[in-house]
């Protein structure tokens, strides 16, 4: 009997994540509850991290309570994060990928006026914890020789962010750390990529009135170009990096963000 792959089963094995070990760091988020959805329906099994443990909890037994593990975390600690690559690989014996999504903002300001405090907090949130999952996964990653990190940045650290001088360091900060880092380990076989969002679509941004309905007051459909992306774009893009698919793939900041003018030098 000759069995024959058609073109489409054996390009969708290679988005296959089956049996990798994925962390997903700001895992109860609007972003990071997709990307982990994203991930478990590929077949991986994925470490929920953050500081909610409930919610966390709540979102393995959605998933698939035997394929998941949560993980209290705070990565601004980085004894914490060395306890989440710790039980990691206790668990499962190995970390295959680790999405560093993990942000936050802050009040926006002009940057005279930007409290000390709130810039280190944005600083810790955003860049300082992306640093401390890179070099504790990528120790791991060594020691395997192979391993995959994908950093959520912001399109705010590309161009900037009226107000919010803060935010956009810290993200433009965490795009040139996904640079440094693919160069120094591409001699391990890591591959350090970095996720760029605009402005997205989360169950919050819709509440608060801040993103555009995909449906305008008259009825017609707003192009697809034109509006923000939800979380699932996202989600998929992150699947991609993880597979095989993206094997030769390692130091590219991938926007994803709709086209409106303002989006190509602010969003």
């Amino acid at each position: 009997m000759i069995i024959r792959l058609t073109m489409s089963e054996t390009t969708v094995s290679k988005f296959d994540l089956q049996d990798k070990v994925i962390i997903v760091t700001g895992a109860a988020g609007g972003i990071g509850t997709e990307i982990s959805r994203e991930c478990a329906d590929a077949g991986a099994k994925v470490v929920l991290a953050g500081r909610t443990e409930e919610t966390l909890v709540a979102l393995s037994n959605d998933l698939n309570g035997e394929d998941s593990f949560v993980l209290k975390t705070d990565v601004t600690d980085p004894e914490s994060v060395k306890n989440l690559i710790a039980s990691t690989v206790e668990k499962f014996g190995r970390v295959d990928v680790i999405i560093n999504n993990v942000g936050g903002s802050a009040a926006m300001c002009e940057p005279e006026e930007t409290p000390y405090d709130v810039w280190s907090r944005m600083i810790d949130v955003n860049l300082s914890s992306t640093f401390y999952c890179c070099i504790e996964a990528g120790k791991q990653m060594i020691k395997q020789k192979s391993g995959k990190i994908i950093n959520i940045s912001s399109t705010a650290g590309t161009k900037g962010n009226p107000g919010m001088l803060h935010y956009s360091a810290a993200k433009a900060g965490v795009l040139s750390l996904t640079n440094n880092l693919a160069f120094k380990w591409a001699e391990h076989n890591i591959n350090v990529n970095a996720v760029v969002p605009g402005l997205i679509a989360t169950p919050n941004m819709i509440k608060w009135g801040v993103i555009s309905p995909d449906v305008d007051d008259d009825g017609n459909h707003v192009p697809r170009l034109t509006r923000p992306p939800g979380p699932s774009d996202v989600a998929n893009l992150c699947r991609f990096l993880a597979s095989e698919a993206a094997d030769l793939i390692t130091g590219e900041a991938i926007p994803v963000r709709s086209w409106e003018k303002a989006d190509r030098f602010w969003t």
